[in-house]
C-alpha cells in the first residue's frame, strides 16, 4: 500500500514510518524541516506544512491512504493545529481521491474514561493536566474529530492514553471508543494503527489503544511530555 505519514519526524510518526515499511507499505513521510529523516528504501521524504491543502496535495497525489500524528504538547495557550491540518488534509485527500485516514487524538475524548485502580490520576492527575493544562488542546482535538467524522472518507480516529517510549511493540489492547487504561507506548500506538490499514471492521470507528505489559513512572512521564517539551506549534506526537 502507497501510505503518506503526517508528522513523521516525530516520535510517533518515526515508529509509523519503521513500522509501515517493516509491514510493506512503499511510505512518502511528510516533514515541516528538510533532512529531518535520513534515506531508506522505500521511504520518499516530502517536505510540506500540514496546514496547506497544496503543499500537503503534493504529499497524498497518488497514495492509497493517510497515517496522521500530528500534535502539539499540552499548553494553555490557544492551540489550532488539530484542526487547521485536518482540514487540509481533508481538501487534498479529497481532491486526489484518496479515501483512507486514521489519525490520532486521545482518550480524554471519551468523557466517561476513568482508568480503573488510578485514583491518584482520576482525582489529581486528569482535573490538573488533562482539564487545566491541556483544555485548549483537546478542545481542537474535539474540532478535529468533528471535521473527520463528518469528512466523507474511510476514517479511523485512533485514541491513545498517555504516550511513553518503549523499544518494542507489546501485547496492547484495542476496544472501541475507549480503554480502560492509563498509558500507551508509542511502539504500541504506531502498531495498531498500521494493522487498522488492513481492517475494514476500523472504519467509521474511534479506536482506543493501551498498553498492559509495561509500564512507565508517573512522575517521569509527567516531566517528559508535559514540562520538558518545548511548547509551541506545530509538532509531531
Amino acid at each position: 500500500m502507497r501510505t503518506v505519514i503526517l508528522g513523521a519526524a516525530g516520535r510517533t510518526g518515526r515508529e509509523l514510518v519503521t513500522q509501515a515499511l517493516t509491514a510493506g507499505h512503499e511510505v512518502t513521510a511528510v516533514v515541516r524541516t528538510p533532512g529531518s529523516l535520513a534515506a531508506r528504501p522505500g521511504l520518499t521524504v516530502v517536505t510540506a506544512d500540514a496546514t496547506d491543502p497544496a503543499g500537503v496535495g503534493r504529499a497524498v497525489a497518488g497514495r492509497d491512504a493517510v497515517l496522521s500524528s500530528l500534535g502539539v504538547p499540552l499548553t494553555p495557550k490557544p492551540v489550532t493545529l488539530y484542526s487547521d491540518a485536518t482540514a487540509a488534509l481533508i481538501t487534498a485527500m479529497h481532491r486526489y481521491g484518496v479515501r483512507r485516514l486514521i489519525t490520532i487524538t486521545s482518550s480524554v475524548m471519551d468523557p466517561s474514561w476513568r482508568p480503573t485502580g488510578e485514583p491518584l490520576f482520576t482525582t489529581v492527575l486528569d482535573p490538573l493536566i488533562n482539564r487545566r493544562l491541556g483544555r485548549t488542546t483537546h478542545e481542537d482535538m474535539r474540532r478535529m474529530e468533528a471535521l473527520v467524522r463528518d469528512s466523507g472518507l474511510d476514517w479511523t480516529i485512533t485514541r491513545p492514553s498517555g504516550l511513553f517510549d518503549h523499544p518494542a511493540v507489546t501485547r496492547y489492547r484495542v476496544a472501541e471508543d475507549v480503554a480502560d487504561g492509563l498509558f500507551t507506548a508509542r511502539t504500541d500506538l504506531a502498531a495498531s494503527m498500521v494493522a487498522h490499514l488492513a481492517d475494514p471492521r476500523s472504519i467509521g470507528r474511534a479506536m482506543a489503544v493501551i498498553t498492559t505489559d509495561v509500564r512507565p513512572s508517573v512522575a517521569g512521564l509527567l516531566w517528559r511530555e508535559a514540562v520538558r517539551r518545548p511548547r509551541r506549534q506545530p509538532a509531531a506526537t
